[in-house]
């Protein structure tokens, strides 16, 4: 495990849904997703994967910002 990925429901699917946002820690990748779910009206349920990616983003005074 590299990285954790934010992913949501967001539909009558039950599908899993995410983005390409790596995070290097699970409480980034959590409050990514918890941010996510203030700002989208039809999330049902939130969660967050690991991943074999790199991390990409990070948490800058709670925003989510690319690693450069």
């Amino acid at each position: 495990m590299k990285s954790w990925k934010p992913e949501v429901i967001a539909d009558n699917s039950g599908k899993w849904c995410g983005n390409a946002l790596r995070f290097a820690t699970k409480e980034e990748a959590e409050a990514d997703v918890q941010d996510l779910m203030m700002r989208w009206f039809a999330v049902r349920e939130t969660r967050v994967v690991e991943s074999e990616d790199e991390p990409n983003y990070r948490r800058v005074d709670g925003r989510s910002v690319p690693i450069k």
